[in-house]
């Protein structure tokens, strides 16, 4: 039985918080979407462009923000991430006009995209060794449950206190800086590095020399982010606009599917450890695909919701692999910044979703139904293929 100290604990609760909260800062402006545009008397798609360019921006945040906890350390690094994306959330309320709001949405995205990779690389490089196919699923589970939250607080809150102050309450994440700067030790990984003097690796370098690798990644990254934007960031408006659901009935399906998503990518992480981790990714993959009947073309609540709830639950099990897959992949001392990065530049690639997904639900009369199955159905057997066909010896060479 894998024995755990206190430090990685506190290392690992660190990391999956403030994954969770950047996620329940970036999901609250989902929820919202037809609200911001009806207060700013625009349409919805052009409220989806602060979604596109918050998604955008991210690899930007990545290199940014992992290159510097590769030279000074995860900790500060994160704890300074963790400040910046808090103050933002709390400046998107106060936006007087539509082009401040995107602007500041914008900025955010930046911070947003540092936390991944610092946090994930702080988490998987402090806990043990046998423990890091769980850590990996419970890691990715934040993302899951930071839309959970939002959905909690967007059902129970909104009716009483409108859009604004929702972003105000996003900007709780920052008192979780105070934690990691009391509570919180240093990765061990890198404080090695630092000992041998290795914490200022050249990325270009690296990069060229594994071109391959992380030409791979970047596409994996960017078929994985259109499977899980593509069946979340729409899904709200698909339930109030073509189904005509309330607020509350669109939290209660959010928070029901979501709850799947975080059993899913802690199971399915955990089972990487066991069957390896490309396996787990194909399985959770396939077994997506039959859920997408139900899942975007049933007609009520309870049989959507049951289609969700499988739907997630697979969605984010194939997920749950990726941070540990990629710290594998990628070479030592570039683990804070390559697989963060990589991730992101699928965000950049994907970002175009919603955007899209709104265009084809336009283009169908209004079907978002059509535009999900579309989306997720693509994206599940693209990853498959890519996890069938790809090798870890030819892809490192």
């Amino acid at each position: 039985m894998t024995q755990w100290t206190s430090k990685q604990k506190n290392a690992v609760f660190a990391a999956v918080t403030s994954w969770t909260l950047d996620a329940f800062d970036f999901f609250i402006l989902v929820f919202v979407l037809k609200d911001i545009a009806a207060s700013f008397n625009v349409t919805v798609q052009e409220v989806s462009l602060a979604v596109f360019l918050t998604l955008a921006v991210r690899p930007i945040g990545a290199l940014i923000f992992g290159r510097m906890a590769e030279k000074v350390g995860r900790k500060p690094v994160l704890i300074t991430n963790i400040i910046i994306f808090s103050i933002l959330e709390a400046a998107s309320a106060f936006a007087p006009t539509l082009f401040i709001f995107i602007a500041i949405r914008c900025i955010y995205g930046i911070a947003m995209g540092g936390i991944w990779g610092v946090a994930s690389s702080l988490a998987l490089e402090t806990a043990p060794k046998q423990a890091r196919g769980f850590v990996s699923g419970l890691f990715q589970a934040g993302y899951p449950a930071g839309y959970l939250i939002a959905a909690i607080v967007y059902g129970s809150l909104f009716s009483l206190i409108g859009w604004e102050k929702l972003f105000i309450i996003g900007s709780i994440p920052i008192l979780l800086a105070v934690f990691i700067w009391f509570k919180v030790e240093e990765s061990p990984v890198w404080l090695a590095s630092k000992n041998e003097h290795k914490t200022n690796v050249a990325l270009l370098p690296i990069v060229k020399k594994h071109w391959k690798l992380c030409l791979y990644a970047i596409l994996l990254m960017t078929c994985f982010n259109f499977f899980s934007h593509g069946t979340q960031d729409v899904y709200p408006t698909f339930l109030e606009k073509q189904h005509g659901f309330e607020p509350h009935m669109v939290s209660i399906i959010a928070i029901c599917y979501n709850i799947a998503s975080i059993l899913g990518g802690i199971l399915f992480g955990s089972l990487s450890a066991k069957i390896g981790r490309r396996k787990a990714i194909i399985i959770a993959a396939l077994l997506s695909l039959p859920a997408i009947p139900l899942w975007a073309f049933a007609t009520n609540s309870i049989m959507l919701g049951i289609g969700a709830f499988f739907m997630q639950f697979m969605v984010q099990g194939a997920w749950g692999v990726v941070p540990v897959y990629l710290n594998e992949l990628m070479p030592e001392n570039t683990r804070a910044v390559l697989p963060g990065f990589v991730y992101q530049l699928g965000n950049l690639l994907a970002s175009i979703n919603l955007t899209l997904q709104v265009y084809i639900a336009n283009q169908t009369g209004g079907n978002y139904g059509i535009a999900l199955a579309v989306v997720a159905g693509s994206a599940a057997i693209v990853i498959t293929l890519f996890m069938f066909f790809s090798s870890e010896r030819l892809i490192k060479q």
